[in-house]
């Protein structure tokens, strides 16, 4: 994949110009009148609120440019990977986080960024470490927990991923994201009903989200409850991707299987 640069390359060139020789003193370069250009300022508090109620594009370009005025910008820089990771940029993601860490290693943010843009692409193995130390750093917060418990899944140590979503629902038990990753778990192990029940509890939070929703959906539809299914996908889809799920769901529940890997994935649900 083309990886975005963060920081613009500079180059300076210098020249060489003859010495002009008059009665053996060297004749004064003559003065400029240009004023030099003012340094660009980075953005307002104002500005950057407002940069962040644009779309994934919009903020890309913003934090970019912000990046680019100031390299040890470590709020800028996890803006620009949560932008990027929304774009589904995950390399630039991942490569826009790891800049923050070179300046600020313990930056939790930063590292919950990281953890996530690995999970995006599917690479949890190397997410583990990202996210156990930004819980490490945070005892309290279940945010690196229940992306760990997920990094762990992807890296197939499920007795491991197992005990992280328990302890995630101990720290946040009435959390949707937390519900809806450990029952996308269950779902995982063939425990439906179980799943059913933690998906609607957490669609019925007042901050649930469009993929805890299409989780439910998921977990509708391998059951072979296609047309609840449907109705709950087209709350939230297009046309044309629900045809596309629904074809899906139509191929797994007919062949009584468990997806091997998420379709619509609750993690992306993480603030």
């Amino acid at each position: 994949m083309c990886r975005m640069s963060i920081l613009a390359a500079t180059a300076l060139m210098l020249t060489q110009a003859p010495l002009a020789l008059a009665k053996e003193r060297v004749q004064p370069l003559p003065a400029t009148t240009e004023t030099p250009a003012p340094a660009r300022q980075k953005a307002t508090a104002e500005e950057r609120a407002m940069a962040q109620r644009g779309d994934p594009l919009a903020r890309a370009t913003f934090w970019t440019r912000e990046v680019e005025r100031d390299g040890r910008d470590a709020g800028a820089g996890v803006n620009l990977a949560r932008a990027m990771r929304s774009l589904g940029k995950y390399d630039e993601a991942v490569e826009a986080a790891q800049r923050v860490l070179l300046i600020e290693p313990d930056n939790r943010e930063a590292l919950l960024e990281v953890t996530r843009a690995h999970i995006s692409r599917g690479q949890g193995f190397y997410a583990v470490a990202p996210a156990q130390k930004a819980a490490a750093l945070a005892p309290r917060d279940w945010r690196p927990v229940s992306l760990l418990a997920v990094a762990l899944e992807q890296a197939s140590r499920d007795d491991e991923a197992l005990v992280a979503h328990q302890k995630a629902m101990a720290l946040a038990p009435d959390e949707p994201t937390v519900l809806a990753n450990y029952a996308m778990y269950q779902a995982g192990h063939g425990q439906m009903a179980d799943a059913e029940r933690m998906l609607r509890l957490a669609a019925s939070k007042p901050t649930a989200n469009a993929y805890i929703r299409q989780n439910l959906a998921l977990v509708l539809g391998m059951q072979g409850r296609l047309a609840e299914a449907e109705k709950l996908a087209r709350q939230d889809l297009p046309p044309e991707m629900v045809a596309n799920n629904l074809a899906y769901l139509r191929a797994v529940s007919g062949a009584g299987g468990v997806p091997a890997q998420r379709s619509w994935d609750a993690l992306r649900a993480q603030p």
